[in-house]
């Protein structure tokens, strides 16, 4: 038998190899765009955590990642008719009078409004002189436990008052 050369063919397996992958794209596209909405929707992206804890660069601990379970707090505010500008779902600081000689103190950023009583002095009264604006007017917080807490001492020691955020 004559001595051939090897044959070279053109095309075979590496070109196979460049199809299957081009026709696996879309399915690749289609399972990384799956795996990005699930992590959007886990939390688990990366994204800077509600609590503040962000720029670490690290994973954070596992009590960062829970959100905070949030109690309502009722704050009596020292001026009502500011109480009267307000809506549930508005965000409000509450600020704390220091008292004789002490300067005030931010007790509460960004507290959600949770609800607005009505009061006499909105109309629902028989007698509107019942009411008294001295004794300011009522508001519920929704905070969180640690934050209710430092609220109702606030409100004990002090007069308060709320600015919109």
């Amino acid at each position: 038998m004559p001595a051939f050369a090897p044959l070279r063919v053109r095309g075979g397996g590496e070109r196979r190899l460049r199809r299957a992958v081009w026709r696996q794209r879309r399915a690749m596209a289609a399972g990384l765009a799956l795996t990005a909405a699930a992590l959007a929707a886990s939390g688990l992206g990366g994204s800077e955590a509600p609590g503040g804890g962000g720029g670490t660069g690290g994973a954070a601990p596992e009590a960062e990642r829970r959100p905070v379970p949030l109690v309502a707090a009722p704050v009596r505010i020292a001026d009502a008719a500011t109480v009267r500008l307000l809506r549930p779902g508005d965000r409000v600081d509450v600020i704390a009078d220091g008292g004789t000689g002490a300067g005030a103190r931010v007790v509460a950023k960004g507290a959600r409004v949770a609800e607005v009583p009505r009061t006499p002095a909105d109309g629902w009264a028989e007698d509107p002189a019942e009411a008294s604006a001295a004794d300011g007017a009522l508001v519920v917080l929704s905070v969180p436990r640690s934050t209710a807490a430092s609220l109702a001492g606030a409100g004990i020691s002090g007069r308060l008052a709320v600015t919109l955020c």
